[in-house]
């Protein structure tokens, strides 16, 4: 009796090994440019960021050191500089009005961003939402400076439009620009109105992203609008919360053209920011040396008080 014996079965498709896919020589050409064009971009950029923030960064930090009036050549100083900044008492009261100012508007900027976002997304249809995205951005687009000029008209004590339809109804005039505390509101008012559109767009764009699920599953849960806002939304778009601050932030300790253009830091010395108090010293009283010093100091500082906010962070703000 002979034995049958059966041949092997036939491997399937699951079981023949993958062969290597070849890529045309046109699909390598094109990866290659591709390649080549995204390094030629990121280059541009390294070299945008080089010549016009690095640079300039290193050439104050070596000038700070150094007296110079551009007229004669520049003497060592060392850091004699940074010890007359610590000394200087209307410079270090610059300092304090910025970052006075900077919190007013960060804090107003952030809290009124956030408002108008959620009274848009709930309220509002698609069209509508795009509506008043392009209403709020748009003053962001204007020129600074001729915002500037139109508020300082339009807040003079004498002449502006506000005094003069306040006294249309017997209210007295109103020293928005003259009084230092008037100053100062009126300021942060107009960044604040300026630049509220960014961080509107920020939160629409970050409230439209929150789940629709975990939404749905609040409001079985029983958990009203107020509860959602605060329990479920605000700790979704906490990144873009802070991103938004970071931003503000750091803006709003570089303040200058309103002050300047609107009071040129006064009434006194109400609206000296440490940016206005930088160009005087360099440019006004030819001190480019302790210009520097003083530049590099609010340099310092904000790098501070941003690596303050990323470490508070850590708490606050929740990475889905």
């Amino acid at each position: 009796m002979t034995a049958v014996v059966s041949a092997p079965p036939a491997p399937s498709r699951e079981d023949r090994p993958a062969r290597p896919v070849r890529r045309r020589p046109g699909a390598r050409r094109t990866a290659r440019r591709e390649a080549v064009f995204g390094f030629a971009m990121i280059g541009l950029a390294m070299l945008f960021v080089t010549v016009f923030t690095f640079l300039p960064i290193l050439a104050s930090l070596g000038l700070s050191f150094f007296d110079w009036d551009v007229i004669s050549p520049p003497t060592w100083a060392g850091l004699g500089n940074y010890q007359r900044f610590f000394s200087d008492e209307p410079v270090l009261q610059s300092f304090g009005v910025t970052i006075a100012m900077a919190v007013a508007i960060v804090v107003l900027q952030l809290s009124l961003g956030l408002f108008l976002a959620v009274l848009v997304n709930q309220r509002t249809s698609t069209f509508g939402r795009t509506f008043f995205r392009t209403t709020f951005y748009l003053p962001l687009l204007a020129s600074t400076a001729a915002v500037s000029i139109f508020m300082g008209y339009l807040f003079d004590y004498q002449f502006g439009a506000i005094n003069y339809y306040l006294g249309l109804f017997g209210i007295p005039a109103i020293p928005w620009l003259t009084s230092p505390l008037g100053a100062q509101v009126t300021i942060v008012l107009i960044v604040v109105w300026q630049q509220v559109g960014f961080t509107f767009v920020l939160f629409v764009a970050a409230l439209m992203s929150v789940p629709e699920d975990v939404l749905e599953a609040s409001s079985i849960d029983g958990a009203g609008p107020v509860r959602t806002l605060f329990r479920i939304k605000i700790p979704l778009i906490s990144p873009t919360i802070l991103f938004a601050a970071v931003i503000s932030l750091i803006n709003a300790m570089q303040l200058f053209d309103q002050p300047f253009i609107m009071t040129k830091g006064g009434p006194g010395t109400a609206t000296t920011t440490a940016t206005i108090s930088m160009y005087q010293t360099g440019f006004q009283n030819l001190q480019f040396g302790y210009s520097s010093a003083i530049a590099i100091v609010l340099l310092l500082l904000i790098l501070a008080i941003t690596g303050l906010q990323f470490l508070a962070s850590r708490k606050l703000v929740f990475y889905q």
